[in-house]
């Protein structure tokens, strides 16, 4: 590995239109960044919300656990977009079935 790489930069913004909100989320998502993915969930009110996470290199258990609880949150009305690391992580976690998971 490059050590003059930097790691990736955890981002997650959120957008609304109408009432639908999409969350763009980017970088690491782990125990130190995960509840700010979800909060940018709740951001602006809506009723259709899409975790959009393709840009995500790293996703962990708190990862999981924010995605599990959104999708609590936003029954019937959560679309998530994974990376293929993302979908892996998921899949392993016996999550690749939901019905709110979106292929890569």
């Amino acid at each position: 590995m490059d050590q003059g790489a930097a790691p990736p930069v955890f981002s997650a913004t959120a957008e609304i239109d109408g009432d639908h909100l999409q969350v763009v989320v980017a970088g690491e998502v782990d125990m130190s960044t995960a509840d700010a993915m979800r909060q940018a969930a709740f951001r602006e009110p809506a009723a259709r919300v899409t975790l959009d996470l393709r840009a995500v290199t790293f996703f962990d258990s708190a990862a999981i656990h924010a995605v599990v609880q959104l999708a609590r949150q936003f029954p019937g009305t959560l679309t998530v977009l994974p990376s293929r690391q993302v979908r892996r992580v998921l899949e392993i976690a016996g999550l690749g079935e939901q019905p709110w998971l979106r292929p890569v």
